[in-house]
């Protein structure tokens, strides 16, 4: 019985000790500790298909990224690090096909794809071996029109885009 409860407690403590170290690992271990300002500038929508508030919505998602998840300072201008880019692809395409009734009629999408992508261009001064420039997609399916909900659609595919820059720029994923 003794044995079995110092194992459960030691066994709590080691997977407390691990599951510490490796939150703080993701948080701030892959930031050098000399980094404590970034720049992120205003990503344009270059992609053929432009939604009005797509790049803000980017952009403000990315800041509130860093923010919550860093110890950095955003700030505009002469920072340590700069993240810029544009988004350049939208685009949206059948995953799946419904036959229609008549021979005539071509068949109709039944759900389609909304897939988001970004260029993203990472200057690190402090570390220059963790600069990148690379193309980030995201996508997110849905049945019926985008019309009525494109805004929700959009708003799914922004937290997986902003993990995937977030990780690659500071947790070297």
């Amino acid at each position: 019985m003794f044995r079995r409860t110092l194992f459960s407690i030691l066994a709590i403590v080691v997977l407390s000790c691990v599951s510490q170290s490796c939150s703080y690992r993701l948080d701030a271990a892959s930031i050098p500790p000399a980094l404590k300002t970034i720049n992120v500038e205003f990503f344009e929508n270059n992609a053929p298909f432009v939604v009005n508030n797509l790049s803000q919505n980017f952009t403000e998602a990315l800041k509130t990224k860093i923010r919550s998840q860093t110890r950095l300072s955003i700030v505009r201008g002469e920072a340590n690090a700069t993240m810029s880019g544009a988004i350049v692809g939208y685009s949206i395409a059948p995953v799946s096909v419904q036959a229609t009734n008549t021979t005539t009629a071509p068949p109709i999408a039944s759900a389609s794809r909304l897939t988001i992508t970004v260029n993203v261009k990472y200057v690190n001064d402090v570390d220059k071996k963790l600069n990148f420039e690379q193309s980030f997609s995201q996508y997110a399916n849905f049945t019926g029109d985008i019309g009525t909900q494109e805004q929700a659609i959009i708003a799914t595919i922004l937290p997986k885009l902003t993990e995937d820059i977030f990780n690659k720029a500071f947790a070297n994923w």
